[in-house]
């Protein structure tokens, strides 16, 4: 056995080696192509530093999970303070628990009340699927293309790219999707009267940060309640402040049914989630002796959980971090633009706060017609890869790739960042472009691995 100690000081090679044996080795690979598989060994607020002594700026911050920064001092005082209570205990009521769910429902939009804690965002949807199709009594639950929902099997079943799905089908039934910021598509699917739910999230995060049309959500709303289904939001990643407001349905004055909330919720520190819902909703779903335990978790609402969700929360609104989002968002927003305009490689720069894509221009011409078109699907795989690539390893800037559109970057900071912070991604990128005209030479640049697989060799 290796002990805690020892674990704590080896080095990068001997970590990369226990996971290649005893982990997910084509992950370790992957990670390698593009020398992301560093050993960091310390973060705080938007820094992290590797084991070799290097400093970055993550502005990836956990995929929306690093709300209040990395190991925020309040948080972790928060955990000290319990560290003596017991943090799970069956058969009892958590007491912090409940002081969180207090504490979310006053934060959140319309009538939301009664929570459900879990672990994962995944497992939240998971919950408001389950609470969709017992309250209405109908089947179908509804979602949209290029949504991003989870890779448990019901989330999976929701999530937007057949990719991750085909390998696992058939999947659960009754999972169906509509165009994202369609409302007229909505509406003739919700016309047949069985859909229990349409769970959507406010702006598309891995589908390539995608910000539907204003007045989108409300009218998803109306819509929804028109047919009998509920709206069920997927606040996972837009959720705690990250667009501008506490929530990113507050944009369009939505009030869901059901909401999905995790990442950031306990502060980047402890993994947690939850769904609330409706008095009404809650109490039709779970709010009998015989229905009360249909739905369980084991470690749902532990003490630490929810001790770093409470202070995690009071960071968030002390701080004021939602408006904190808004204005640093505006400000990357329309230096972003300006390289846009500099630059003929990016394509599209969108988002709300501090959740910003950059989509980037495919190849064309003559090398790609002789290629069959494989520089473009290349490209379309693997650019955004190669501009993160180059933003961690020469210039220590954290970011990746969105899912289901990996030819788009995120931008997603802390919400803590500061502008001379942004101001060195700004820099960063405006060497990379103005350095590489072209997919192709930053993939010339990049290791042999990634050469080869761009070229369909390996």
């Amino acid at each position: 056995m290796i002990t805690l100690d020892e674990a704590l000081s080896l080095d990068r090679k001997a970590i990369i080696d226990l996971h290649k044996e005893y982990g997910n080795t084509a992950l370790v690979s992957l990670l390698g192509m593009l020398n992301f598989d560093k050993l960091f060994v310390k973060a705080q607020g938007t820094k992290v530093w590797d084991s070799e002594g290097n400093e970055y700026l993550d502005f990836l911050g956990g995929y929306g999970s690093l709300n209040v920064g990395h190991n925020h001092p309040y948080v972790l005082e928060a955990l000290e303070k319990v560290k003596e209570r017991p943090n799970f205990l069956q058969a009892s009521l958590p007491a912090l628990a409940g002081v969180l769910a207090h504490n979310i429902a006053e934060i959140t939009p319309g009538d939301l009340k009664h929570c459900f804690f879990a672990n994962s965002g995944a497992e939240a949807v998971e919950g408001a699927l389950k609470v969709a199709r017992i309250t209405t009594g109908k089947p179908v639950v509804l979602s949209t293309s290029g949504s991003f929902h989870g890779k448990t099997m019901g989330a999976l079943s929701l999530t937007g790219r057949e990719k991750y799905q085909e390998p696992f089908k058939p999947m659960v039934p009754a999972c169906e999707k509509v165009p994202y910021n369609d409302l007229k598509a909505l509406e003739e699917r919700l016309k047949k009267g069985d859909v229990a739910g349409f769970i959507v999230e406010p702006i598309q995060g891995e589908g390539g940060i995608i910000v539907p049309d204003k007045g989108y959500l409300k009218a998803a709303e109306e819509l929804c309640h028109k047919y009998g289904a509920l709206l069920i939001a997927d606040e996972i990643q837009t959720g705690l402040g990250r667009t501008g407001k506490m929530f990113a349905c507050e944009w369009d004055e939505a009030k869901p049914d059901i909401m999905c909330i995790a990442k950031s919720i306990s502060g980047g520190i402890m993994p947690t989630s939850l769904f609330i819902t409706t008095e009404e909703i809650w109490m039709n779903a779970y709010g009998s002796k015989e229905k009360c335990l249909l739905h369980t978790s084991t470690f749902g609402g532990n003490t630490w959980s929810a001790a770093a969700g409470i202070a995690a929360l009071e960071v968030i609104v002390s701080e004021n971090l939602p408006q904190r989002a808004l204005e640093l968002g505006d400000y990357l927003l329309s230096e972003l633009n300006r390289l846009k305009d500099k630059h003929g490689l990016i394509k599209e720069v969108r988002g709300k706060g501090l959740l910003i894509g950059l989509e980037f221009e495919q190849p064309k011409g003559f090398l790609d017609k002789i290629s069959g078109g494989a520089l473009t699907r290349a490209s379309e795989e693997y650019f955004g890869a190669l501009v993160a690539g180059e933003l961690q390893n020469k210039h220590g800037v954290i970011t990746a790739y969105t899912l289901n559109n990996p030819n788009v970057i995120r931008l997603e900071p802390p919400l803590t960042v500061t502008k001379e912070e942004i101001d060195k991604v700004i820099n960063a990128l405006d060497i990379i472009f103005t350095e590489n005209k072209s997919f192709l030479k930053l993939a010339v640049k990049s290791s042999g691995s990634i050469i080869s697989s761009v070229l369909g060799r390996k």
